[in-house]
């Protein structure tokens, strides 16, 4: 019997990431403009950008998916229009929308375009699914708060009907997805204009009413209480399941996340799908070198408790720190590298390159792209590597807290 392979969608919040985004493995990869694509704060592609990184990814057999899921206002659609036109002459290959009005705008404007319909939608029927194909949509986002039994009953229900995507790690909005109005109240940025500042990371304390001005800690750790931090999401064992069900893409968050992050993440879960057998053990080692929240299920089994959710109270963790990362570019054979943090000759690093496990790797003596040997490499040194690819990460292990 044949096997369902599903699509590994992964994020890019620039050209650089979507480049290795795609290294790493990524069937397909979603990117936005600065407008319209609820991710303010990513760096975001110019049009340029975003002619340059469809071509590449077409170049692989690779898809690249735009971002237009803002909840507009009627002023904005013709802006709005006029992104989507561009991005369908440039040969987008799907647009993400989440909006009723700007997906039945979408299907009549760009009818040769397929639309997906973005977490923001919060979909959590089949019913809703169907509602959505017929305004159009060739895909639909499945909410984060679904359980996989429920997932497995849609695909039922839907019978092929229309595709269905759901994320498989990354982070985890407080409320369904975007709906918060943390954000709107104490800043003034909105989530669903793509402004949320994520209020619910921030540290809070009580304050008493008969003591105004006097705030007091409540300590879950030496860091304070974070009352509404989420862990992230980290669904590997539902990998095969979740393919077995129908699922058409796995969708991993990111937008704003740097290179190790797409590297490690995307490299594993192509692993995973492509069937490769990894111990939980080291799956649990390979997430926690890259910036968590620690890591849950979330609602995959079902109703949560406390007893098996158990909030994450407190910052961002990793246990290895990013140390260099090559670039496309070369000098008399050997690999450029641009370094992240001290580099030191003869201390034993983890390599991650595209199709590899990880390796150990001991950087023999430091060489500048001028020629010139040196005892250590510091942040924005480019330094020369022997038998390096396009695309390669050097981190160090050592536990540390942001």
């Amino acid at each position: 019997m044949k096997i369902h392979k599903p699509e590994l969608l992964a994020p890019a919040g620039s050209l650089q990431a979507m480049h290795w985004a795609a290294a790493y493995g990524a069937d397909a990869v979603y990117f936005g403009l600065p407008n319209f694509s609820l991710r303010n704060f990513a760096v975001n592609f110019t049009p340029d950008d975003a002619a340059s990184g469809l071509k590449m990814l077409h170049s692989l057999g690779k898809a690249g998916f735009a971002t237009l899921n803002i909840y507009p206002f009627d002023d904005e659609y013709t802006a709005l229009r006029e992104s989507a036109g561009s991005l369908a002459d440039m040969g987008v290959d799907g647009f993400i929308a989440a909006d009723i009005g700007v997906i039945a705008m979408l299907h009549r404007e760009f009818p040769q375009v397929p639309i997906h319909v973005s977490t923001q939608a919060n979909t959590v029927s089949a019913a809703a699914a169907m509602v959505y194909r017929d305004l159009g949509a060739t895909r639909v986002n499945l909410a984060r708060e679904l359980s996989y039994e429920q997932i497995k009953q849609i695909n039922e229900q839907l019978d092929g009907k229309i595709e269905t995507e759901v994320f498989i790690h990354g982070s985890v909005c407080f409320s369904y997805s975007g709906r918060c109005a943390i954000s709107d109240y104490l800043t003034g940025r909105r989530a669903n204009r793509g402004e949320c500042t994520q209020s619910c990371r921030w540290q809070y304390h009580l304050v008493e009413e008969k003591r105004p001005g006097e705030y007091i800690p409540v300590f879950e750790d030496d860091r304070g209480l974070y009352i509404f931090n989420t862990k992230d999401l980290a669904l590997y064992n539902y990998i095969s399941s979740l393919a077995n069900c129908g699922v058409t893409a796995l969708k991993i968050e990111g937008r704003m996340k740097n290179t190790h992050y797409l590297a490690q993440i995307v490299s594993l879960y192509r692993q995973l799908i492509d069937g490769i057998e990894i111990p939980e053990e080291t799956i649990q080692t390979l997430i926690s070198r890259v910036s968590n929240r620690g890591y849950t299920e979330g609602f995959m089994k079902g109703p949560v408790t406390p007893e098996d959710y158990q909030w994450e109270f407190g910052g961002y963790q990793a246990t290895s720190v990013l140390i260099a990362q090559s670039t496309e570019e070369t000098i008399n054979g050997q690999r450029v590298f641009e370094v992240k943090n001290s580099l030191y000759p003869n201390e034993e690093l983890e390599l991650l390159t595209p199709g590899n496990p990880v390796k150990k790797y001991t950087p023999p003596t430091l060489t500048t792209i001028q020629g010139e040997s040196i005892p250590v490499a510091q942040n924005h040194h480019r330094i020369l590597l022997d038998d390096m690819p396009a695309f390669a990460i050097l981190r160090r292990v050592e536990k540390w807290d942001k």
